[in-house]
This record gives structure tokens, sequence and C-alpha cells, in this order.
């Protein structure tokens, strides 16, 4: 049951704001059907012949690409999944000239399938892949299930992600702390901000109002001027759509 006393907070606060940017992470999806990673049923919580952490660092894929892809394709593909009331909401608020932008740590793409246009994917996408000997790009569909996918040059195909061990694109990093920078409005929702260098950025935010949704307590709980345990798509469903 979500608490409709802070419901009506936020709306009021979004009504009221003009610049309002929304920061991200796993939560966002579970509400349709991607797991997460650090919940008691996460990716984390699985027994695999190696530890998930370990499998998506990028020594382990360049070592072990075929046991990489194996779980890649089991445990980090979800391509029937649908948008949520969170990412429909985003979406129309950006649609109304509200929302600045989405910076996400998530990979899946539903925020474009909903129809966010201003995404910040600070962890790339499943969406694209690239040849790492010719750097032809290829979309998700084009990529075989079983084994390792490989180019037409024989190059391994890589999952535009970001791996551990891997660093943030630049471009992406910084149009994000602009956004963030600029926000009179940021909105932390489903994620426990413990991914760095990621949840780092939110120290940019200089604006008016901080709000935190999301199941387990953050440490940007104290700073926040409004705190909500709620699932984020019936709270911002509720509010929006």
């Amino acid at each position: 049951m979500v608490d409709l006393k802070k419901q009506e907070r936020l709306k009021e606060l979004i009504e009221e704001s003009h610049r309002i940017v929304f920061f991200g992470g796993a939560g966002v999806s579970t509400e349709s059907g991607i797991p997460d990673f650090r919940s008691p049923d996460g990716l984390y919580n699985m027994k695999y012949k190696y530890p998930p952490e370990e499998i998506i660092s990028h020594s382990f894929f360049m070592r072990n690409p075929e046991e990489f892809f194996r779980f890649y394709w089991d445990r980090m593909i979800c391509d029937e999944a649908k948008p949520n009331k969170a990412h429909l909401a985003l979406a129309k608020l950006e649609d109304e000239g509200k929302l600045l932008g989405v910076v996400t740590q998530n990979i899946d793409g539903l925020h474009q399938d909903a129809g966010s246009k201003k995404v910040y994917e600070l962890h790339g996408t499943v969406r694209k892949n690239y040849c790492m000997k010719c750097n032809k790009m290829y979309p998700l569909s084009a990529l075989k299930r079983e084994g390792i996918p490989y180019c037409t040059c024989k190059g391994i195909i890589k999952p535009d992600v970001v791996l551990y061990e891997e660093g943030l694109d630049d471009n992406t990093v910084t149009g994000a702390i602009q956004a963030i920078a600029s926000a009179d409005l940021l909105i932390i929702g489903g994620t426990s901000l413990n991914v760095y260098p990621a949840a780092g950025l939110i120290r940019y935010f200089q604006g008016k109002h901080l709000v935190v949704i999301n199941k387990t307590p953050t440490v940007q709980d104290s700073n926040a001027e409004l705190t909500i345990t709620d699932p984020i798509g019936e709270v911002l469903g509720g509010i929006v759509l």
C-alpha cells in the first residue's frame, strides 16, 4: 500500500519543479521482471561456477568469453521485458517538458522503449554490440544465443556494456553531470547507491529538492527532503499516469 501522504507531497514537488532529473538503478526495472543484483534473490546470491561479479568483469570476459556469454544470455538479457509504470511516467514527464533527463545504471533500454529521449546510460546498453577487431556495430537481435558471437571478420562481438574494471564513457558522464547540476528536483529511485563511480555523480546536485524512492535505506536518505520505500512504479504511476 503506497503511503498516500508522501505520494501527494512528491506530486506537489513535481508540479512546482521545472528541471527534474531522475537517477535510477536496477530497482526501476524489477517491476518489469528484470532481476537486480543485490536483493536476497538477486544475481549476486545465485550459485554459479564463478561468482557473478567475477563473470561480469573485463578480465574474465577476455580469458573466458564462452562462460561470460553463457551467464550473459541466461541472466542479463530479458528482451521480452516491457516498460513499467515508472518508465512510462518518466517518459511522460519529459514529454511535458518537466524532466531534463534520466541518468540510469541499467543496461536494458526500457527507458527508451517507454519513450524517453534523453537517457544517460552510465553502464552502457545490451542493445548495442561491437566487434572488438573491426568495430562493426550489431543489434542485440543479430547475436547468436549459443557460444561466442563472432563478427564476419572473425572478431569477438562484445556487448556495449561497462564491465567491472572498465571505465565509464566520458561523454555520457559529462552529460549526466550537467543534467544533475542543473536540476531543481533530483529523484533518486531504485538504487542502493552502492555502485561507484556512478553513485558519486549525486554530489553534483545543488538544487532545491532531493527525493529518494527505494525499498531499502540509501546513503542519501539523511539528505533527502522526502524518502519513500514503496514500489517506484506504483508511486510515480499514481502521480503522473
